[in-house]
C-alpha cells in the first residue's frame, strides 16, 4: 500500500496502515477491527503535546432502516465495547514517515461513560429515524455526535424526510467528541484506565 503523495491526503492512511500491521481482519464490515477478540482499533489524531486534535470517526450513521434498532445491537456500541486507542501525531506540516505514535490504551467504557454514550446514541437515532436532519447538527450529544461525512456538499445519500417520503441528504457518521477522547487519554496517562 503506497503512501499518499501530499500531506493533505494522509488523513486516515496512518490508521489504515496500523490496521494492516496489527492484523485487523474486519475490513470494511461494521464489526470491531479484530473480530475474534472483539476489539476496535481507533487511532486518535493528536498534537505534539499528545492532546487530541479533532473528533474521532466511529462508523457511518444509518439514514434508512434504522427504526427499531437497539443500542446493544448497534454498530456504535459494538465498536465502543472494547477499544485499542492509539494516539498518532497529526501535524500536517510533518511528513507521515516522521510522525510519532503514542502509547496505546486498551479501554472499555465504565458504567457512566456507557450510560452517556447510550443516551447520546438514542437522541441522535431518534432524529435520524424521524428524518429531522435540520435538528441534527454537531451540537447534539455530550460525547457522541453526528456530522456530515462526504467529500463535498453535492454527495447525497438516500434517506427519508420528516414526512417519511424518500429524500436525499448528506451522508453522516458517528464521531466521538474531542473532549471525550481528551479525557480518556488524560486518564490513561495518569494510569487510571
Amino acid at each position: 500500500m503506497p503512501p499518499p503523495g501530499a500531506p493533505r491526503h494522509t488523513k486516515g492512511y496512518a490508521g489504515t496502515l496500523l490496521e494492516c500491521v496489527l492484523g485487523a481482519d474486519a475490513g470494511s464490515r461494521s464489526l470491531p477491527d479484530f473480530t475474534r477478540l472483539g476489539i476496535e482499533l481507533k487511532s486518535i489524531p493528536v498534537n505534539a503535546a499528545g492532546v487530541p486534535a479533532e473528533s474521532t470517526f466511529l462508523c457511518v450513521a444509518p439514514l434508512r432502516g434504522a427504526s427499531g434498532q437497539r443500542w446493544e445491537d448497534s454498530p456504535v456500541w459494538h465498536k465502543l465495547r472494547r477499544v485499542l486507542w492509539i494516539p498518532l501525531e497529526a501535524d500536517r506540516r510533518l511528513p507521515l514517515a516522521v510522525r510519532r505514535v503514542g502509547w496505546p490504551v486498551l479501554w472499555s467504557p465504565d458504567q457512566e461513560d456507557a450510560r452517556v454514550l447510550r443516551e447520546d446514541w438514542e437522541e441522535l437515532m431518534e432524529l435520524l429515524v424521524t428524518g429531522s436532519y435540520a435538528q441534527l447538527d454537531a451540537r447534539v450529544g455530550r460525547y457522541l455526535q453526528i456530522r456530515p461525512k462526504a467529500a463535498n456538499a453535492r454527495a447525497l445519500a438516500p434517506s427519508f424526510d420528516a414526512a417519511g417520503e424518500p429524500a436525499g441528504t448528506l451522508p453522516r457518521g458517528f464521531y466521538l467528541r474531542t473532549k471525550f477522547t481528551r479525557r480518556l487519554l488524560a486518564t490513561a496517562s495518569a494510569g487510571i484506565v
